[in-house]
């Protein structure tokens, strides 16, 4: 499936070294004043080559629009957007049309399909994210008029975690930190993975404030359930946490609820979901990002045909995709929220009251 969402849904196209990527955004609701130069920054803070931190690849990853938007509204019809590739080298791959890469999709997408774009991993690629930052960006413009935003950083990476949350510091540092005090170490430990030709893995932490309580779909549509496929859907991430997280299963009862009085819950342990509904708390999530598996190292791997051999890759990777993908996981969790909070209008017979007076 290459299409996410229920109410307002997207559906993106394209391969790395392809014409181009882009997506179409259906469900958004006419009217919506559409800020291209918002979206356009959104995208720059995912783009690669922006620091040492990040793969080489040169992308302007200019957005362009190309439907759905007249005297910059949205006209309530699908949006379509392009990102057009510029930077594709795809010579650096020819050593790999017969070969799997390790920790790659290669073997998978290989044996699902019969067919494979060996170019950077074709549609495998996290390349075809910044397509859902582009969507992610009008489900933020979205939020922004309801009084909702949602907010991201690394608080982990190669196992150095940060101990504080500072989302403006994040905004500002080239590595997305949330830790001002970890930072330094933080880069540390990217830069001599990748002056050993390996990768370090890492985790982001987002937030989403000032949902309203109620949004969730029980039983088979949870606002959790789909906050975690929506993460678990983006590249290299293995495992997500909403709220303790793995903590909640090594405690008591009692020290997991979050208790209530008049003014709101005490704590907020669930992360912001009870019985896969939003309680208007903040939703936060843990999102884990295994190590980039392009790597400079010879690996042992098999062809195409199965014969084993040693390999070495070529080509320009990220030594940490947390860091960029952090960004994604910012731009997956508007999307979910924003498509919960159109389902929510129709959920009691005075939400639809109060549409049709």
């Amino acid at each position: 499936m290459n299409s996410f969402g229920q109410r307002l849904r997207f559906s993106t196209f394209g391969e790395s070294h392809g014409v181009a990527i882009g997506c179409i955004l259906d469900g958004v609701p006419a009217g919506l004043e559409i800020d291209e130069a918002f979206i356009q920054s959104e995208l720059d803070r995912r783009k690669p080559g922006k620091s040492e931190f990040e793969t080489a690849r040169k992308e302007e990853d200019k957005v362009e629009i190309l439907s759905g938007v007249f005297e910059g509204k949205a006209t309530g019809t699908p949006i379509a957007m392009v990102i057009y590739n510029t930077d594709q080298k795809s010579k650096d791959y020819s050593n790999i049309k017969d070969v799997f890469r390790p920790g790659h999709a290669d073997f998978t997408y290989f044996h699902k399909y019969g067919i494979r774009d060996y170019r950077g991993g074709g549609r495998s690629s996290a390349r075809e994210t910044a397509a859902r930052v582009a969507a992610g960006a009008i489900a933020k413009l979205m939020l922004q008029e309801l009084g909702m935003c949602v907010e991201s950083g690394i608080c982990e990476i190669g196992g150095i975690a940060g101990e504080t949350f500072d989302y403006a510091h994040a905004k500002k540092s080239i590595i997305y930190a949330l830790d001002p005090n970890q930072e330094e170490a933080q880069k540390e430990v990217v830069l001599e993975a990748k002056n050993k030709h390996d990768s370090v893995g890492g985790v982001a932490r987002v937030v989403v404030r000032n949902a309203p309580a109620g949004l969730g779909q029980p039983l088979y549509y949870k606002l959790d359930a789909v906050l975690a496929d929506a993460m678990m859907g983006i590249n290299a991430v293995k495992a997500v946490e909403i709220g303790d997280g793995i903590l909640s299963a090594r405690v008591l009862g009692s020290q997991n609820n979050d208790e209530i009085r008049a003014k709101g819950f005490e704590t907020n342990h669930a992360g912001g979901i009870l019985g896969g509904i939003g309680n208007g708390e903040e939703i936060v999530m843990n999102v884990y990002f295994k190590p980039t598996p392009s790597i400079f190292k010879e690996q042992h791997t098999v062809t195409t045909t199965n014969e084993e051999v040693d390999f070495s890759l070529k080509g320009r990777h990220d030594p940490c995709v947390a860091i960029r993908g952090t960004i994604v996981c910012e731009a997956m969790a508007a999307l979910v929220v924003a498509d919960m909070v159109l389902l929510n209008m129709g959920a009691t017979m005075q939400g639809v009251r109060n549409y049709y007076k």
